[in-house]
């Protein structure tokens, strides 16, 4: 039989668990995000047909159209940075994630 102070340790100890497991899965993602956009930046300045057009203002009318919180210029220019540095991760990437995430 369980007494009043093992029930609270059980409910903060299933708390902290499922807190970090929460919390790693977000930064996973997060990461993820951040090399996705890098890589879509990168793609674009390399191949884009309207690349030119946008010159080195590309960041900030990024960040501008996309109106997201913590993509900023400064934060996008991170993203192309860490994907150019980590580039290779994306192979590790799997086929489900690839497709229920890439754009239709």
């Amino acid at each position: 039989m369980m007494d009043f102070n093992q029930l609270i340790q059980n409910i903060q100890n299933i708390s902290d668990a499922l807190f970090k497991s929460a919390s790693k899965s977000v930064n996973i993602h997060l990461s993820l995000r951040n090399l996705y956009v890098g890589y879509y930046i990168v793609e674009f300045e390399q191949n884009g047909s309207d690349r030119a057009k946008y010159g080195e203002k590309l960041l900030e009318e990024i960040s501008k159209e996309i109106n997201i919180k913590d993509l900023t210029a400064s934060e996008l220019s991170r993203c192309r940075q860490l994907y150019s540095v980590y580039q290779s991760i994306l192979g590790t990437v799997s086929q489900k994630f690839l497709s229920d995430f890439s754009p239709k």
